[in-house]
């Protein structure tokens, strides 16, 4: 047989989202701690153990005390992103979706997000500071560079509604992930996507970018927009005007556009 041990309680410190999704299947995040998972070892044992006429069993672990949760069958499996042990390093990881044999004896917790055939794009409220990093790292302390997007965004936000915008954030999930993405604002108004930066390096818009694009995909946006504490250099401008992206920075009391 084959054995694998879940800790849903502590697990996400290590990377680790396990629980049920919505198709009724449990998610067993595999072996691996750090590095991307591969398809070796325990992985490859319970890939296989069909194949090698072995039953897959499975144990909830609580501490140095264990409970049988019973026996279960891969149905299928995918790699999606996670953070190593005791870092923010993003590494891929595998995902076993597993199907119970017998009625399982304990509650167990739900996956955060299902993957899903199709994107899924919902609006939430800017008080949710959820960030894709915060998402797969909860346990984490935000950056001084995180707290000056924060304030940037706080105060483009207030802007906004003074002009009387609607003004919230997007949450999108694309085809076949789980580790769901935010925007930092979306202005419902003009339908503008929005990614704030905490300074005008080349890396940060550069990230920006990325960012906004890959955003872009799943959201009807009109206009996509960096937000950046102080005017970019002129190469940095030409580079973003060629993706068709605008930077919005600080000019006294108002915001400027180039």
């Amino acid at each position: 047989m084959v054995l694998f041990f879940t800790d849903p309680t502590t697990g996400q410190r290590h990377g680790y989202y396990d629980g049920w999704d919505n198709d009724g299947l449990f998610n067993y995040v595999g072996e691996g701690q750090t590095g991307d998972q591969r398809l070796v070892q325990g992985n490859k044992s319970i890939l296989n153990h069909v194949a090698d006429g072995r039953s897959l069993e499975g144990f909830l672990a609580s501490g140095p005390t264990v409970t049988y949760l019973g026996e279960f069958r891969l149905v299928d499996h995918y790699f999606t992103d996670a953070h190593e042990t005791g870092s923010d390093v993003m590494r891929q990881v595998v995902v076993f979706r597993l199907q119970p044999l017998n009625e399982i004896p304990v509650a167990m917790p739900h996956a955060p997000f299902t993957r899903e055939p199709t994107p899924q794009v919902a609006v939430v409220p800017v008080e949710e500071r959820n960030t894709e990093r915060a998402f797969v790292t909860p346990n984490r302390e935000p950056y001084e560079l995180e707290r000056r997007e924060a304030d940037l965004v706080h105060r483009y936000r207030e802007y906004l509604f003074r002009l009387g915008h609607e003004v919230q954030r997007l949450r999108l999930l694309p085809p076949g992930e789980t580790a769901p993405l935010y925007c930092d604002l979306w202005d419902l108004t003009t339908r503008t996507l929005i990614e704030a930066k905490a300074t005008v390096s080349r890396e940060h818009l550069r990230t920006a970018v990325g960012q906004l694009l890959d955003y872009g995909r799943f959201a009807d946006a009109n206009e996509l927009v960096v937000l950046v504490p102080s005017r970019p250099r002129s190469d940095l401008l030409a580079f973003l005007a060629s993706v068709d992206i605008t930077a919005v920075y600080p000019a006294g009391d108002g915001w400027e556009r180039a």
